[in-house]
Formats: structure tokens, sequence, C-alpha cells
């Protein structure tokens, strides 16, 4: 099987052995191709009055071609399938019908099976490269991941970044390997039940390497400012091609790549005030396109917490996107181990258990009260009527780690057994988790921020850096900052590398044990009841400061019952737990639990009759 995405613009490899190149660039009086990674002479291309720039050449695959605008400026094409030579280097031509595809009966799996496992290709292996994940796919199924989601692939400049600051949305980089290579990464996840998901960002374009300005400037408008600059003009003049250029780049990505779904990248900073919304009529394509053959997942990250993206239809099925990072839980758990309270975590200081336990019930922590963060504006809409897996815990992701200022995992800041208890509520309650690498086995290597941008933009992100973490009273001192990573360094990068060696010392190989354990218990006890969750069937109650019970109604009519003590004291129980046990931490707190006291750090989990 040869699988093939048409767009109306890039480089398209022709049945004749030509290629058609077709180029947007509205802001150019003359776009001229040339051919070979050093063009010497360069081709007229055909103008219409919508700015589209087009030519049929004779040019293979592995050809590679450059844009001159107005007979000077050289640039890459900004639907590039490939550029081997960095963002501002040569593109190549593609032909994706050349990889040969084996995957023919997969049509993915259920949300409600989803186990997600976040990495970052150049930090999970040694290598930093496709291969390198390919060898320990059968670690990750061992364990009970059901999906990896790989960071941002869209070619960015220099050799190492997190991937959000691409400026080449359709090209994988080219330091992590090939396109094909890729393509047999998700071949060979699929062979062994493994979903492959991608992190894609349509909120900006970095800040090297992005050409788009010089030719095609309707592309950005000055009407909405985002964290980054101009926003992308999603609903002025000329919005169209942008829009189109967008949405192709998701289908591009399923289609072509066979990827499993995407995770959308803070979408909040997506201004659109026309109708569709961009994240509406892209989710639309994407479901009556290759979402009616196959399972295909689409998740947000979004700070605004809109209900309204991840409604269902009658049937239960998302009518627009899947599920939401869940950022309130993460924060609320967060204080509970570290007591860390600066920041965003001041939104939830005050009563940490409370929100968990809303999160864990209903969804959301912030559902429209006030954000005191945010100066008291109102955040959020309802989300009880929700079913769990419209949100996707986590204790760790790439920005709660890497956006400390060392990149410290929570295993080095969190005491082992409060840590263990919080593990257990994230992996055996409904919602789909989220792993970050190397979190099953306590990896001691931290994720810090690292990018290799030139020297003038690379001294002014380390400076930026630093001023950030200076409002902190721990880096209020000039000293205190100077100590934190500069993130061009390679050494910064190099010290994230996953240390796989360690996996089978201690303490990691019994943290592993832990989490293979929690997954196979989710697998076997959770997986058979939650396909019939139609909303957020919870409620909960708080029996002390820092204890709660949560109590889902499951498709089976029982229930799913939580107890948690994640505090230093005892807590008595106005009763004994019902029902059949599932899981406990710490293991020996059963006979306790079941004398209807909860111990201190303790985790409980049971199957209750209704």
């Amino acid at each position: 099987m040869r699988r093939k995405h048409e767009m109306p613009f890039g480089a398209q490899v022709q049945a004749d052995g030509t290629t058609r190149f077709r180029l947007w660039a509205p802001s150019a009086q003359r776009v001229e191709l040339g051919l070979g990674a050093t063009a010497q002479e360069f081709l007229p291309m055909e103008r219409d009055a919508a700015g589209w720039s087009q030519l049929i050449a004779p040019a293979a695959a592995g050809t590679q071609y450059q844009y001159r605008i107005d007979g000077d400026l050289q640039v890459p094409d900004p639907a590039s399938r490939f550029n081997p030579d960095d963002v501002h280097g040569a593109s190549e031509v593609i032909d994706p019908s050349a990889y040969e595809w084996h995957d023919h009966s997969w049509r993915g799996r259920p949300w409600e099976e989803a186990v997600v496992y976040e990495l970052h290709v150049g930090a999970f292996s040694p290598g930093g490269n496709y291969a390198g994940i390919e060898t320990r796919l059968e670690h990750l199924a061992d364990l009970g991941v059901t999906a990896i989601e790989l960071m941002p692939l869209s070619e960015f400049p220099g050799r190492r970044n997190w991937g959000y600051d691409g400026v080449l949305p359709f090209a994988p980089h080219a330091s992590y390997g090939r396109p094909e290579d890729l393509k047999r990464l998700i071949d060979t996840a699929h062979a062994l039940g493994l979903m492959v998901l991608l992190d894609v960002v349509y909120n900006h374009f970095g800040p090297e390497g992005n050409y788009l300005h010089a030719y095609a400037k309707p592309f950005f408008t000055d009407r909405h400012h985002t964290p980054w600059g101009a926003a992308i003009n999603y609903d002025g003049a000329d919005s169209r091609p942008v829009r189109d250029f967008m949405i192709h780049n998701a289908l591009y990505w399923i289609d072509e790549f066979h990827f499993d779904g995407l995770r959308l990248d803070a979408v909040h900073a997506i201004v659109d005030d026309s109708q569709p919304h961009i994240l509406e009529e892209l989710a639309q394509t994407v479901r009556i396109g290759p979402g009616r053959d196959r399972l295909v997942h689409l998740v947000l990250e979004n700070d605004a917490n809109q209900a309204r993206y991840l409604e269902r239809d009658q049937s239960g099925r998302a009518r627009l996107y899947d599920a939401q990072w869940n950022d309130d839980e993460h924060h609320a758990l967060h204080i509970l181990l570290t007591d860390e309270r600066d920041g965003y975590y001041e939104d939830y200081a005050q009563r940490p258990i409370w929100h968990l336990g809303r999160c864990l019930a209903e969804g959301f922590a912030y559902q429209g009260e006030p954000s005191p963060h945010r100066d008291n504006r109102p955040r959020g809409e309802p989300s009880a009527h929700l079913p769990p897996s419209a949100l996707v815990p986590f204790l760790q992701n790439h920005d709660q780690v890497g956006n400390r200022a060392f990149g410290e995992r929570l295993s080095s800041i969190a005491r082992e057994q409060p840590l263990k208890a919080a593990t257990a509520i994230l992996l055996l309650a409904p919602s789909p988790p989220l792993l970050f690498m190397g979190e099953e086995f306590a990896a001691a290597t931290p994720f810090p921020f690292f990018c290799d941008f030139g020297p003038e933009l690379a001294a002014a992100v380390t400076a930026g850096r630093r001023r950030e973490f200076a409002r902190f009273a721990r880096f209020s001192d000039p000293a205190a900052q100077a100590q934190i990573p500069d993130p061009n360094a390679v050494q910064t990068f190099e010290s994230s590398k996953l240390d796989w060696g360690s996996v089978k010392l201690e303490p990691h190989a019994s943290w592993l044990t832990f989490y293979r354990e929690l997954l196979l218990v989710r697998r076997q006890q959770l997986w058979p009841r939650l396909s019939g969750l139609r909303n957020h069937p919870g409620d909960f109650e708080m029996i002390a400061p820092a204890a709660l019970i949560v109590r889902w109604r499951l498709g089976n009519d029982g229930r799913l019952c939580l107890y948690a003590n994640l505090g230093n004291q005892i807590v008595p129980l106005k009763s004994r737990p019902r029902g059949a046990p599932i899981y406990f931490t710490p293991h020996d707190a059963q006979d306790i639990v079941n004398g209807a006291r909860l111990p201190a750090w303790t985790v409980a989990w049971y199957l209750e009759p209704t």
C-alpha cells in the first residue's frame, strides 16, 4: 500500500516524472524556480491574479530546489516535504508513493484505550532519531502504553529544539531522519498495536527562518496579536489560502504518514473571529476525510477550558475534538506533592484537594469561575456533561518539566510514596492518562529547555529565559540566574537524553515494575468498563483537608470508587469501603482501609455495586 496526500501547493511529483511546483506569493512581483542545492539558473514561474506562481519542470524525486523572490531573495518551499540542509537551505522533492506501507489492516484504537507516552525524538534515544525510537517500541508496548505522542517535528533552525519553533510545517526535521524513516517508525508501531500521535503548532511560526513575511504578507495580521507577535491571518482578507495551508497540514500528517491523530498546541493563542472558527473547520475536515475510514483522534491544549470543542454526538463520538490536556488536574496534584504555590499554581493553592476532586469528577477545575492568576477574569466552561475520555490528565509533560529553570522531574522533587499515590490516581482514573518519556522508570535526567538559534537570537533567548525566572525569589540574585542552563548550549540538550542503562538499576527498576503493574490493572479492570461512559458520571466529597472520595458510574451500572489521602495524617472513614478491591498503594494498607481508616498518602481503588 502506498499513500500520498494531494495538496494545492508545494512540489507534487507527476506520473510522467516531472514535478509541479506551486507557491502562494501575493506580495512578490516575480517568482522563479531554481533546481539544485546551489542553483545558478532560475526558471520563471507563471503567475496568476491571486498571487499563485506555478511551473511544471523536469525534476525527479530527490531533486533539490528553491524559489527566488523578485530576482533577489532565495527561499525554501514553505510546503517542503523535506529540507535536508536546515530552514535556510534548499528543499527536496519527495515522492511519498515511494514508501510501501505494511499496516494495511490498521484502523486505530478506541480513545478509551489510550495511554499516551509523550516523547522528544532527539532526547529519547542515544541516536536522537526515529530508528532510536523503534528500538524501544516493545518496551513501551510491554509497559502498557497504547499511543506514543511525538513532540513537533516541523523543520526548525539548527539541530536542537523542542520543536515549537518550526517554520516549515510539512517537513519532518532532517536531523531525526528522512521522511521514509518516520513512516517506517509508524509502520512498526502499528504492528505492535501502538497508535502514533503528533504535536502540531498552528498558533505561530518560529522566530528564525520564516520567509513568509517577505512574499506572503497576508499570511499574518496586525489586527490580532499573540505572545509571539503578529497573529496568523485566519479571518481577514486573503485568509482562505492560509486556512487551507493549515488544514492541509493536518490532513497531510494523517493521510501521508498515517498518524493516528494530532495534538494541537496552545489553541487559546489562535485568534479567529470568523465562522466557522479554524479549529472547527479543521476538525470537521478531518472527520469527513480520513476519520471516515479509521479512528483518528484530535487533542487540544487549551488554557481557555472551552468545553464547546469537546462535545459528543448522540452516539458518544466526538463531534470535533476527542480530548484536551487537563492542566487543572496537574496543577492541583503538583501543589499536593511539592507545596509549590507561585505562578499559575496560585489558582489552586487554597483548595488543591477540592480542585483535584472537581477535575476527577467533572473535568475542569475552572468552569467559568474567576481566575486570580488571570486578574480574576472568568476562565472555562461547564464540563460535567463530558465523558472522562474528553480530558487527558498527567503528572509530567514537556511543559511542566521543561519550563522549570533546571528541568527537574517530579521524582527528584517529590517524596516516593506521595508520588506513587498520585501516580495510582493518574493511571487508574477513567480519563486516558499521559506519561512523559522516562517517567515510567523515574529517569534521573532532567528535561531543560533547549534550542539552537543563530548567535544574535541565541543571546536574546538566553537572557530572556533568565529574566523570566528573576521574578521568583530563588532567582532574584543575578548569580543564581547565571546558574540556569543556557538553552543554546550543546550540553543542555545532551543532559536531557534518557539514560536507558539505568532502567535495570534501583530505584528505576522498581518504578518501572510499579508502572507496569498499574497499567495492567487498568487494562484488565477498567478497559472493559469504559466504553459505556457517555458523560462525566462522577461525584466527589472531601473527607479531610487533604483527603477525598470520588465515585464514577460505570457503563455496566457499577461504580468505580477512589479513596485518596494525600496528606500526612491518618483520616478516619465513616464506614468501611464496599465492593471488590482493585488496587492499593502502599500495598500493605488494604487491611487498614478495610478497617475504616485511610493512612497518610494512601490510595485505594474499589469496584462497588450500585
